[in-house]
Formats: structure tokens, sequence, C-alpha cells
């Protein structure tokens, strides 16, 4: 199957593309910049030029392939808002452009802001409309696809996609952790974060491409709920310094604008994934990568 891809060259994307492959998948990959092209090429893949601001690049590899994996999302936290109207923008380009085609459509959402804080989600759990808390509608906007008759999966990742080559919040915490001298945590820090291995979640991807045009959800869910203070522990085990606990008051001040993630208790199952699929995550837990995997570089002497 010829399978277009945006997000190919990035952290999960590139998990996603070299799992296509290596199950006898072509890939058709966006790309941005001519170092992306090159890793594309390099892995195997081929090449479409453009970005997700460009939707008659959308449709052409829409047009092109058999099935669209969206796996792309420009992470500018300082711009969230903004990058969330690309990603609609996007879903809604490429759900027009296949639509009478039957063509496999898997769009990817998070699980943060589901259901109730501490009770755990499932597949059947509907994302909240988009707010100014949080925009990100891409959940919304793939079952809009779906009720006019264009069946586009939800895949779902935790906060915590995991792995070498990670950049997404462990690092932004080891690097907070680092820039302010300790870890830290709120309150008790029993508050859970699902996680998953990178390919596990590519794993989940190619199953879900293979199940065919449908609209269901899936979870890439292999942890249901890693406390968080266990998370601010590995990381000051890996950088030496203290952890610590922090008040709800002094939260704001150390995490900033990752606040309402780091708090974020959002327990989450994949059981229905599971079966539906056939999916059996196999990678390393969080904790044990946040070890191994390469979290901590050694500075050169």
């Amino acid at each position: 199957m010829q399978v277009f891809v945006t997000g190919a060259t990035g952290f999960v994307g590139s998990a996603v593309t070299a799992e296509l492959l290596a199950h006898g998948h072509r890939v058709l990959g966006l790309a941005r910049s001519d170092r992306s092209a090159d890793q594309l090429v390099r892995s195997g893949a081929q090449v479409l030029r453009g970005d997700l601001e460009a939707p008659d690049t959308l449709r052409e590899g829409a047009r092109l392939c058999d099935a669209i994996l969206h796996v792309g999302f420009i992470h500018d936290f300082a711009r969230f808002a903004h990058s969330c109207a690309i990603d609609t923008a996007a879903i809604e380009t490429i759900g027009a452009a296949i639509e009478g085609t039957d063509k496999p459509f898997i769009v990817t959402a998070g699980l943060a802001g589901l259901g109730v804080p501490g009770q755990m989600v499932s597949e059947d759990d509907v994302a909240p409309p988009p707010s100014d808390l949080y925009p990100r509608a891409s959940d919304s906007a793939a079952r809009t696809l779906s009720a006019r008759g264009i069946p586009t999966a939800i895949l779902r990742l935790p906060p915590s996609v995991h792995g070498k080559g990670d950049h997404g919040f462990v690092p932004m915490l080891i690097e907070l952790a680092r820039a302010k001298g300790r870890s830290a945590y709120v309150g008790t820090g029993e508050n859970a974060w699902p996680a998953v291995h990178v390919t596990d979640a590519a794993r989940a991807f190619r199953l879900a491409l293979e199940h065919g045009p449908s609209a269901d959800t899936f979870h890439a869910v292999a942890e249901q709920g890693v406390p968080f203070r266990e998370i601010a522990r590995a990381i000051a085990v890996g950088l030496g310094l203290p952890c610590v606990s922090l008040s709800p008051e002094e939260a704001g001040g150390h995490f900033g604008w990752m606040v309402r993630f780091v708090t974020l208790d959002q327990p989450a199952d994949s059981e229905r994934t599971r079966h539906v699929l056939g999916w059996h995550p196999a990678g390393p837990e969080l904790l044990t990568d946040i070890a191994e995997a390469g979290y901590f570089p050694v500075a050169a002497g």
C-alpha cells in the first residue's frame, strides 16, 4: 500500500515510516526542508515537498496514495492556538480530498483533557470541544469528517511517547530541572501520565492502517498511568539533583506554561485497541527509558 505520511521525519513520524517500510508498504513523506527530504530518501521513502500549510500539496499527497496517516503537528507552544488551527485545516483539507474514495485516513490526537481528572479514559470517551484552554481540535475535526461520510480513524497518543530521540515533554522537563537546579512535582505527585514507547506507537499506526477505513478511535497506551512523582524522581536521579514537592501556588512559577501538563491526571486504557487491532506493546516502560535511553547525554569535557 502506498501511504502518505505527514510529519514523516518527526520523532513519532520517523518511527511510523520505518514501521511501514519494514512491513512492505511504500511511504510518501511530506518534507518541508532539504534535510527532511534527505532523511526520507535515506530511509527508503519517497518525498513530497511541502508543509501542513500548503493545501494543494496535502491534496496531491492524498490523491497519489492509497491511505493517509496524519502524524504531523507543529509543536510551537508559544503559538499553540495557531498550531492547532493549522492542524484542523490540514485534517479538513485531506478529508475533503479523499471524499468518496474509501481511503483509510488516520488522524493523530492527544489524550490530554479527556474525561474527568483521575478517572480512566477509554476509546469510547469523546474529546470535549476545543476551547481557549486547550484549542487542539484533532478529535472533533476527525469526527466531523466521519459524520460527513468520510470514515476517519483517530489514534490518540499519551503525553509521553518515549524512546531514543524523544524531544517531547520529558526532555523539556529535564532541561527545566537542569535550569532550576531541582526536579519537581506538584502536591503528592500521584497524578498519572499514560505512556508508550515510540516503536509501539508506530506499530499501532500500522495496524490501524491495515484495519482498513473506519471511524474508530484507538489508544496507543502501553502504561495506563505513571505517577508524575516517579517521573520527577527519575529525572532527579539522572541529573543528580534534588526532587521536591511544590504547592499548587508555587508550581506556576517553576513550570510556567507546562504546569497544565505537569498536573495532568489522565489514566487511560487501550483494551479495545488491543482487542480490535491485535496490538501488544512490547517496548520498555517509561521510567526504564528515562534511565537508559540517552535522556541524559554526558557533556563533552
